[in-house]
């Protein structure tokens, strides 16, 4: 039998294109035999008539949470299967699981959650984590919306738009610019393929739109050990995962992200990324059909 897949994308009003995140991963879906729907996430309609509901390119859902939650439990409740499970996207969603890695013993990022950003936990944030200069983001956030770097000092002042925020604080990882952030992509709980991604110039952000460059390499000693540790405290399995991996100030490999929602999966790095990444879905999504 043929699954009949919906993949969700972003909202209408999403200003970034899609198509190339998108089309790569329907035709790899297609290709291996299934039948594609696309949908914005914010407008998908009903959900009983598909094999599996994929939210792959959910984009900026980050800018609708309250409604973004509202689909998850609507999905949990309508659709046969969602891929990732409702609940994982849930969890995922809010970078507050960091924390709950850190304290799990998995090797993460150190991270500060204060529930109103502003000049006075900036300053004691320094201290608490023992450096001059530190990044701040939003626990809800995508594509480095709302991060900035930030340097102890008199002019420390927290921007205006995440100012009284609830807002992430971590040190300033230099390792970024020369190392890189290093991201392992797996499915079914086995690695596919590895990338490391670098930002341009004296940026600190990798994503593309910020002209940060991506290249395939096989992953660092030890990060794949790292990233089973981190997935296995995750709501369940996830049929798809990048974990994304930093250098720390102690030398050592630290968690800076799980992406379980929509991730970049870089499918186009790895000849055979394409047919390990559909075989993962369908493998889950006949399930459902059956």
């Amino acid at each position: 039998m043929t699954p009949h897949l919906l993949l969700l994308t972003p909202d209408p009003d999403y200003p970034e294109p899609f198509a190339w995140a998108f089309h790569v991963q329907a035709d790899a879906l297609r290709e291996a035999g299934a039948k594609v729907t696309a949908r914005p996430w914010s407008q998908a309609g009903e959900l009983g008539d598909f094999d599996a509901v994929l939210p792959l390119v959910a984009w900026g859902y980050h800018l609708q949470y309250a409604e973004w939650l509202a689909f998850l439990d609507r999905a949990e409740t309508e659709a046969q299967r969602v891929i990732n499970p409702a609940p994982m996207l849930r969890w995922n969603s809010d970078k507050a699981y960091l924390k709950e890695l850190g304290a799990a013993g998995v090797p993460t990022v150190p991270t500060l959650e204060v529930d109103h950003l502003n000049e006075a936990a900036l300053a004691a944030a320094f201290g608490t984590l023992g450096t001059n200069e530190v990044v701040v983001k939003p626990p809800v956030s995508a594509g480095a919306s709302g991060t900035y770097r930030l340097r102890e000092g008199e002019a420390a002042r927290v921007p205006e738009d995440v100012h009284g925020e609830r807002m992430m604080i971590q040190p300033w990882l230099p390792t970024i610019q020369t190392t890189g952030e290093y991201s392992l992509i797996l499915f079914g709980g086995e690695l596919s393929h590895a990338v490391v991604k670098r930002p341009v110039g004296g940026d600190f952000r990798v994503q593309p739109n910020f002209g940060g460059e991506t290249v395939a390499c096989e992953p660092p000693a030890g990060t794949l050990d790292l990233a089973h540790a981190a997935l296995a405290l995750a709501p369940g399995e996830p049929t798809y995962a990048r974990v994304d991996l930093v250098e720390g100030l102690d030398g050592q490999w630290q968690v800076i992200e799980l992406e379980l929602i929509e991730p970049a999966l870089f499918l186009h790095c790895a000849e055979h990324a394409k047919p390990r990444f559909a075989n993962a879905i369908l493998s889950v999504a006949q399930g459902a059909a059956e």
